[in-house]
């Protein structure tokens, strides 16, 4: 049986399994207008099911997302996560903060940890991160991380060049951590 997430730490955030505590400001966050780049709005029982199948990947693919906490005083703010679920053609690395925890780089930190531990842990030579168009936050995030938008490659099923831009991160050659 596959364990849970790894806990990986930065000096400023820790990434650690899901822990029920985090549904609630998920919920808040995927219920509201700020979803509409991320899939959402979306209703209790459908985020319910989202969380349970990034924390169930951990046990089906090996990898999963993690919930993101801040060192200094144990706030969750937010997730990271490598998933693949079943309509997206690629692995993909995604993030999502809450509100007032965006701004401090606290993404580029946790995505930068989340994606170094894949790279040195999975075989695999793609990772992608599916963005809409319009969220310029996660498309400069992506761009820091070393992602560029790669126009020929497969979408998630459903999904148009209107709808998401994909960016293909480079492989990074990493040593084995935290599996």
């Amino acid at each position: 049986m596959m364990p849970l997430a790894p806990t990986l730490t930065t000096e400023r955030l820790t990434l650690r399994a899901h822990v029920m505590a985090d549904f609630a400001p998920l919920y808040d966050l995927f219920a509201s207008d700020r979803a509409q780049f991320m899939g959402g709005p979306v209703a209790a029982q459908e985020m319910w099911y989202w969380i349970a199948s990034e924390v169930g990947s951990w046990q089906l693919l090996g990898f999963g997302s993690w919930g993101v906490e801040r060192n200094s005083d144990g706030a969750f703010i937010g997730q990271v996560g490598i998933n693949k679920p079943h309509h997206f053609p690629e692995v993909e690395l995604g993030w999502v903060l809450l509100a007032p925890f965006e701004g401090h780089g606290y993404a580029q930190e946790a995505a930068t940890t989340a994606r170094d531990w894949y790279w040195a842990n999975k075989d695999n030579d793609a990772l992608v991160s599916y963005i809409t168009p319009a969220n310029t936050r996660s498309k400069a995030l992506a761009h820091k991380l070393g992602a560029k938008p790669d126009a020929t490659a497969p979408l998630p099923t459903g999904e148009t060049r209107d709808d998401t831009t994909v960016f293909r991160h480079p492989k990074i050659h990493t040593e084995r951590m935290g599996a």
